[in-house]
C-alpha cells in the first residue's frame, strides 16, 4: 500500500501547476546568479520568501542498465543479504526549495539560507513489492553566500558561498546511509554560460554507515547550465580529483519549455552514487519526464 506522505501532495499540487507564492521559477530565460541569489544590495527580496532551489521535475520512467538489488558498504552492519527484486524501470522526482534566513550580514553584504532538497525513485510499475519506494534523499542545508564581482577570462565571478550540508536516507539497518559536508562554492556566469564549482570536505562520523563514500561520489562538483534560444542543457559533474581509481559521475539534462513554467526533461546518468544506497554501485540511467524549475 502506498502511504500519502507530504512530499507527495506538494508533488500532486505540481502536477496540476499551482503556482503558490510563486515558487516555480520560469525555463523560458537562463536566471543570473544575481536574481537567484538575490545578490542586488539595491533590491533584495527580503526574508523567509520560499523560491525553487535545484531543479523540480518528475520523470515518470526511468531505466537503469544495472538495479541495485544488493546494496552493500564497506560496513559490514549496512550491507544487504539478500536480493530485492527491483524493476529497471521506475519513476524519479525531485523538490528543491529554498528561503532566506538573515541578509544583509557578514559586513553587511552576505545572506544566509536554508535550503532542502528531496529526490525520490520510487518502484511504481513494479507489483511484486508493492509499488514500493526503493529509496528517498533527504536533503538539508545551510548556506552562507556573499557576492562578488570579479572577472576571469569570459567570466563574470558572481557569488562565493560555503554550506554545511546534511544528506541521509532515512531508513533502518542495514540500507541506512548518511553523511555531512562542509561545501564550498564558487558560481560565475558568462553570456549563455553559467558554472558552479562546489569542492566539498565530508565531516567525520563515528557510526560510518558508507566509510568510503567520497571514493565513489567524489570530492566536489561542477555545475554547468548553457541555453540556446528555447533549449536549456545542463550538466552535473562529480569526481575523485585523483589519478589513481578515479571514479565519479556526470548526469546531464536537457529541457524544451512546453509553457512558462513547464518543460519536457529527459536525463542522463552514468557512474556512481545515483542515489546514497547507490554510492558505491556504478550504472547508467536514462529519464523522461517534465521539469518545472531548472536553477
Amino acid at each position: 500500500m502506498i502511504k500519502t506522505t507530504p512530499c507527495l501532495i506538494v508533488l500532486l499540487l505540481l502536477c496540476f501547476n499551482i503556482n503558490a507564492q510563486k515558487l516555480i521559477q520560469k525555463t523560458t530565460s537562463l536566471k543570473s546568479i544575481t536574481t537567484v541569489w538575490d545578490l542586488d544590495k539595491a533590491n533584495k527580496q527580503g526574508t523567509f520568501k520560499i523560491t525553487a532551489y535545484k531543479p523540480i521535475y518528475i520523470t515518470g520512467s526511468r531505466y537503469s542498465d544495472h538495479p541495485n538489488t544488493k546494496p552493500f558498504s564497506e560496513n559490514p552492519d549496512y550491507s544487504v543479504t539478500d536480493d530485492i527484486n527491483y524493476n529497471s524501470f521506475e519513476a524519479k522526482f525531485q523538490l528543491s526549495f529554498k528561503t532566506k534566513l538573515a541578509e544583509s550580514i557578514l559586513f553587511g553584504e552576505g545572506d544566509l539560507w536554508a535550503g532542502y532538497t528531496q529526490i525520490a525513485h520510487w518502484q511504481i510499475y513494479n507489483t511484486e513489492i508493492s509499488r514500493a519506494f526503493r529509496e528517498l534523499n533527504y536533503e538539508p542545508e545551510l548556506i552562507l553566500t556573499y557576492p562578488l564581482n570579479l572577472t576571469l577570462g569570459h567570466f563574470n565571478i558572481k557569488m562565493a558561498s560555503i554550506s554545511f550540508n546534511h544528506q541521509s536516507n532515512g531508513r533502518d539497518l542495514p540500507r541506512s546511509r548518511s553523511w555531512n559536508r562542509i561545501i564550498f562554492n564558487l558560481a560565475m556566469e558568462s553570456k549563455n554560460l553559467t558554472l558552479y564549482l562546489s569542492p566539498w570536505l565530508r565531516l567525520s562520523d563515528e557510526e560510518d554507515e558508507n566509510p568510503l563514500i567520497t571514493n565513489y561520489i567524489g570530492n566536489g562538483s561542477v555545475t554547468a547550465l548553457y541555453k540556446l534560444k528555447k533549449h536549456t542543457f545542463y550538466a552535473i559533474a562529480s569526481n575523485t580529483f585523483s589519478l589513481k581509481n578515479n571514479r565519479g559521475s556526470l548526469q546531464f539534462n536537457y529541457l524544451y519549455p512546453i509553457n512558462n513554467n513547464l518543460n519536457i526533461h529527459a536525463q542522463l546518468f552514468t557512474g556512481y552514487g545515483e542515489t546514497l544506497v547507490d554510492y558505491n554501485h556504478y550504472q547508467n540511467t536514462v529519464g523522461l519526464g517534465v521539469s518545472f524549475s531548472d536553477w
